[in-house]
């Protein structure tokens, strides 16, 4: 008896998940979790993206800032979701790559296993700046003023175990100097500190840093790229200046929790996909010198299991550490 109610129970259950797909993205509005204070570059790209894709679907996608744990918190939040494509995230390096290795086991879900990778929607390198008014103009400068005064000097960061955090670390390792690392849960409030002249500098992106980079707010002395960005040639590579190691991507994308129905995620990246290739969208990324993505579905999902055998290493043998 218990057997045949539960095959008489089958075609409903297996039902249920085809009329979900039928009707979204009918039901409501999508929740698109930013796992970042507003300002920062999470926050500038997910809204430029999201403003394209919610016109492609036909249906209102609301940008939610979920700040806090290097981009842990909010990334978690979606990792546990409901998979019926109408809470997604804007999955970043930090939180994905370097929050999963320096966390380990402490962190209850996986950037592969528990994610479903819809679209890679964004590149920048990342940025050492110095307040404006601190008479250091070059990288040499600020090792050679670090090593005269050790410990004076400070920089904000987006948190611990953020990607910015981690670049810093590195670049002192190679630099064989010490700073004070000050976390902040966005980068606005950096700029803010900064111009009040509680820091002497940040580490941040050149999508989140360039307006501040153009109206003279940060001087910039190098980024992590491995060649030049061309819409600021002025500004050198750590690469070439001696610092090999400091080439560093800060991509962004958006992913599902995983098990979101693939007809859903393929409408999803189709919209992304033909948001990056609008021309209001590349004239808006050019603006902040931006990148866009160009990878999406399964090589999307391989993109991000690549960065994680590719970063595993190299964070761990960089000794950051969140504790």
């Amino acid at each position: 008896m218990l057997k045949r109610r539960s095959l008489g129970l089958l075609p409903t259950v297996l039902a249920a998940p085809a009329l979900a797909q039928a009707s979204w993205p009918a039901a409501g509005p999508i929740r698109f979790v930013v796992p970042f204070a507003p300002g920062g570059t999470t926050d500038i790209i997910a809204r430029i993206v999201t403003a394209e894709m919610s016109r492609r679907i036909g249906q209102t996608i609301l940008v939610e800032n979920r700040p806090g744990a290097g981009a842990m918190l909010g990334t978690g939040q979606v990792a546990r979701a409901a998979p019926d494509g109408y809470t997604l995230v804007l999955s970043v390096i930090s939180s994905m790559i370097v929050g999963k290795v320096l966390q380990g086991d402490r962190v209850g879900w996986d950037p592969d296993r528990d994610f479903a990778h819809i679209a890679m929607v964004m590149s920048t390198p990342y940025l050492i700046m110095v307040r404006p008014d601190l008479p250091i103009r070059s990288v040499a400068e600020l090792v050679e003023a670090a090593k005269r005064e050790p410990d004076r000097y400070s920089y904000g960061s987006s948190g611990i175990g953020s990607m910015p955090h981690l670049v810093m670390v590195r670049f002192l390792q190679a630099a064989g100097v010490q700073m004070t690392h000050v976390p902040y849960r966005g980068s606005a409030q950096i700029v803010t500190d900064i111009a009040g002249g509680v820091l002497p500098m940040m580490v941040d992106s050149l999508t989140a840093a360039s307006a501040n980079i153009r109206n003279g707010a940060l001087r910039p002395l190098a980024h992590s790229w491995p060649e030049r960005v061309p819409s600021f040639p002025d500004i050198p590579t750590f690469k070439e200046l001696g610092f090999p190691t400091l080439v560093v991507d800060g991509w962004s994308g958006i992913a599902a929790p995983a098990r979101t129905p693939r007809p859903i995620l393929e409408r999803l990246a189709a919209a992304a996909r033909e948001s990056l290739e609008s021309p209001d969208l590349l004239r808006r990324y050019a603006e902040s010198a931006t990148a866009p993505g160009r990878v999406f579905l399964d090589e999307a999902q391989q993109f991000v299991r690549d960065e994680l055998a590719a970063w595993t290493p190299i964070i761990r043998a960089s000794g950051a550490s969140i504790d």
